[in-house]
């Protein structure tokens, strides 16, 4: 029964989530859209160097510099790297792209709107679509919020986000598909 529940309230917290998405970056900076897009703004972090270099052998560069919104929940250098696989070159085009897929959801979701979904959600946890059409479950542990995916794999939220003329970036320190 819980289980129909949760299917029944993710459209809409989606939603939920997406209104809030705007909402908290007009705040966040007085209304003025940033000029930085999703691909620069990974770009420009030191510690996303690896996510950068699977983006771009995906293909998706222009994805991440289009229109969005996306909320991006991308894994550190130190998360890809104990990953397990070597996403480099053309070999594994397909499976940087379904990487990427599996940390991507529609709409601008700041670390703001992810704890107040999961707060008002009543059990303690909130889900959402990848666009791999994969289900990540937000939940709190203490301050930190906790996403984890369909297959157990798990990361924490981490470092500070980067709001987008797109989207926006989500630090973690996992990767939400389980190597092998």
């Amino acid at each position: 029964m819980r289980t129909a529940k949760t299917w029944a309230l993710a459209p809409v917290m989606i939603l939920c989530l997406a209104a809030c998405g705007g909402e908290a970056d007009k705040a966040r900076d007085n209304g003025a859209p940033s000029s930085k897009t999703l691909a620069a703004a990974i770009g420009d972090e030191s510690d996303l160097d690896t996510l950068e270099s699977v983006i771009q052998n995906a293909g998706l560069s222009g994805v991440l510099e289009g229109k969005g919104p996306y909320t991006v929940f991308a894994p550190a250098n130190a998360a890809l790297g104990t990953a397990g696989t070597d996403l480099s070159g053309e070999a594994m085009r397909a499976q940087s792209a379904a990487l990427l897929r599996a940390h991507i959801v529609p709409g601008a979701l700041t670390r703001a709107d992810i704890v107040a979904a999961v707060d008002q959600g009543g059990g303690g946890s909130v889900q959402m679509r990848t666009m791999a059409d994969g289900l990540l479950t937000f939940s709190k542990d203490g301050d930190t919020v906790v996403v984890t995916a369909a297959d157990g794999a798990t990361a924490r939220l981490t470092g500070e986000e980067t709001v987008a003329s797109n989207g926006v970036v989500q630090p973690m320190d996992g990767v939400l598909v389980k190597a092998g």
